[in-house]
């Protein structure tokens, strides 16, 4: 295979166990998010619109749903002779096999898919993260720093810092220390998970880190302190746009509600850097003569005849007359009937809810499962 200067890995393995119902059936990122995307859409945007053509996207808590939408790759030009998209399950060999048992393992079971490419540079992602970001000035400052690695860097409020790995620079922004979620942090910029390493200097490492039966083969635990250990050249990227860890239920609805800000930083319409998805075909949205919209978004194949507030609904969502929906999140295919109240909610796929019924009480954030009947509570009385 042709020679690529720079290959992209994308970790899209982790169940997102904190996401609770929205990951009983898929992996986190997989998770449909804003109207119309899935989370990994975000990542993969970012290498087409960085002109990073070669992608290999690590898959293993029920990949299914994340596999069919991937696809070949399309959406996002993936789909080409050489390079394009590849994902990359945990696999068994001559003389065995096992899970990915960490976000570096995961890398070094797919050596031999790196060497394929020989890159010169390799880019590591998260598939769960909601950020649009030019990986080409990334690799940019990696060279002009003369970089073993170079990780990408958010400034975040100290009162947060201590939920993240803090990265202590110099500076001239080289990396002196990392301390993974310290109780008393002694810098705020926080790692994004975002990682160009020289490839050959990669592989060096991932080979030492496997061999070492003590090590938790994790790139934030092991692979980046034994890089600093041995006076590696590790240098900071700072990035100043909008990112969200998407890893909570909160943390997923305030994402939601982020699209719906006037000033939101997250730029979802901005047509110099789209993001890209596989959709299915639907018919243009209907908006009854009665139904009322305030700040909110709707899809493709939506029938809407009520009240719609601070709200994001999915395709091919129904909602009755006389029902009022604020700071919700309703998915594919869902039907609401007449004279329904939903507030501050999460509805997934393929849910009724039948007529006079009431759903969540506007401070706590309340999920409906997927493919369930919400019954009248006329009914029930």
């Amino acid at each position: 295979m042709a020679k690529k200067n720079m290959v992209a890995m994308i970790l899209a393995g982790g169940q997102g166990s904190r996401l609770g119902l929205l990951t009983k059936q898929m992996a986190k990122p997989a998770v449909p998010f804003g109207g119309k995307y899935r989370i990994i859409d975000f990542a993969l945007s970012n290498c087409c619109n960085s002109g990073i053509d070669t992608v290999g996207i690590l898959t293993q808590y029920k990949p299914q749903v994340l596999n069919a939408h991937i696809g070949i790759g399309t959406p996002w030009d993936f789909d080409r002779v050489h390079g394009g998209v590849a994902t990359l399950p945990p696999y068994m060999t001559e003389v065995g096999g096992d899970w990915y048992k960490g976000t570096a393992n995961a890398i070094y079971q797919n050596l031999d898919f790196l060497e394929g490419y020989n890159p010169g540079y390799v880019l590591i992602l998260s598939g769960d993260h909601i950020y649009k970001m030019d990986y080409r000035k990334m690799l940019k400052h990696h060279i002009d720093s003369e970089a073993d690695a170079t990780i990408a860097v958010i400034d975040v409020p100290l009162s947060e810092a201590s939920r993240f790995g803090i990265m202590n620079t110099n500076e001239d922004g080289v990396i002196e220390s990392f301390e993974e979620k310290p109780a008393n942090p002694k810098s705020t910029l926080a790692s994004m998970g975002i990682y160009i390493f020289t490839y050959d200097k990669l592989k060096k490492y991932l080979i030492a880190d496997a061999e070492d039966k003590d090590s938790q083969n994790d790139f934030g635990k092991n692979i980046i302190p034994s890089m600093l250990k041995n006076g590696e050249k590790m240098v900071a990227y700072s990035f100043s746009g909008y990112w969200k860890d998407v890893g909570t239920v909160d943390s997923y609805w305030e994402a939601h509600m982020d699209l719906l800000s006037p000033d939101n930083d997250v730029e979802l319409f901005a047509n110099d850097w789209k993001i890209y998805t596989s959709t299915e075909a639907r018919p243009s949205q209907y908006i009854g003569p009665d139904a009322k919209l305030e700040n909110s978004i709707v899809t493709e194949g939506c029938v809407i005849y009520g009240q719609l507030i601070n709200s994001i609904v999915f395709p091919g969502v129904y909602v009755g007359k006389n029902t009022r929906i604020e700071n919700s999140i309703i998915m594919e295919n869902s039907v609401i009937e007449d004279n329904v109240i939903i507030s501050k909610s999460i509805i997934l796929e393929n849910v009724k809810v039948e007529a006079h019924n009431a759903i969540g009480n506007g401070k706590d954030i309340a999920v409906i499962d997927s493919n369930k009947v919400v019954l009248s509570q006329a009914k029930m009385d």
